[in-house]
């Protein structure tokens, strides 16, 4: 399917490795020009090794001035920008909220809902600039559900549903759609040591909580982190130019956490 993506300016936060890299990697198959950042230098080393014809920042997005010297950098590159894709994110701790420490809290919270702010607050002026502007915010099925021992995660995946629904009314006059993507269960290193952790904090087997999470999602697996890059290659290509304010999950149909 040919997205009509090619030449696209696109960054994804936290985009060198995991979902991010998928998310990457999906857009210039089709493209677009992509920018990611990172703060893992091992993980931008192999982006930008695997993809020298584009480009790469070490970034801690939970840092005001560190996204700002991204937004310097792509703005220098490209004169402009055609889609964000908020992606960065945290498990944060997995414990009940009377054991949850103030530090982890607010490190959730700094990662996984100031940088969405902070890279928007720097986006927008950009997008408004083009024909076409795409946000992408990258949610969870934790923030259309309850999760509990998961609190301050999920008080942030429902925090990025709520910021996406109000400026898709906001930014909608300018052309520009935002939505939300939930992935569900994502197999990979990340859910991983999830599940690892909850299982200890259950005090049950590793392999019974890995069939749990599975057994969550009507269709009896786990999605792929392709599965979350094609939504969203559809979302910001021409076949999605009426999609906006949406949380869509991706997730095999899971109805309880």
């Amino acid at each position: 399917m040919d997205f009509g993506l090619i030449g696209r300016r696109v960054l994804v936060t936290a985009g060198a490795a995991g979902i991010g890299r998928a998310i990457a990697d999906g857009f210039i198959a089709a493209g677009a020009r992509v920018h990611v950042c990172d703060i893992s230098e091992e993980a931008l080393a192999d982006f930008r090794a695997t993809h020298p014809d584009h480009s790469a920042t070490r970034t801690d997005v939970a840092d005001r001035a560190s996204i700002d010297a991204l937004f310097d950098e792509v703005y220098g590159l490209w004169g402009g920008l055609d889609v964000l894709v908020n992606n960065a994110g945290i498990a944060g701790p997995t414990a009940p909220v009377e054991e949850i420490a103030d530090t982890d809290w607010h490190r959730t919270i700094a990662v996984n809902l100031d940088s969405h702010f902070y890279g928007l607050t720097r986006a927008v002026p950009m997008l408004k600039a083009t024909s076409d502007g795409c946000i992408i915010a990258l949610s969870s099925i934790a923030g259309r559900l309850g999760y509990a021992y998961r609190l301050p995660y999920a008080a942030t995946k429902w925090a990025v549903v709520g910021m996406v629904k109000s400026l898709a009314i906001e930014l909608g006059s300018a052309g520009i759609r935002v939505n939300a993507v939930l992935p569900g269960v994502v197999q990979g290193p990340r859910i991983q040591a999830v599940i690892a952790a909850r299982a200890a904090t259950l005090g049950v087997t590793v392999d019974a909580m890995e069939a749990e999470y599975r057994g969550k999602a009507s269709l009896d697996r786990m999605v792929t982190a392709e599965d979350i890059a094609n939504t969203i290659l559809f979302l910001c290509s021409s076949a999605g130019r009426n999609i906006s304010g949406q949380a869509i999950s991706v997730d095999g149909n899971v109805v309880a956490l």
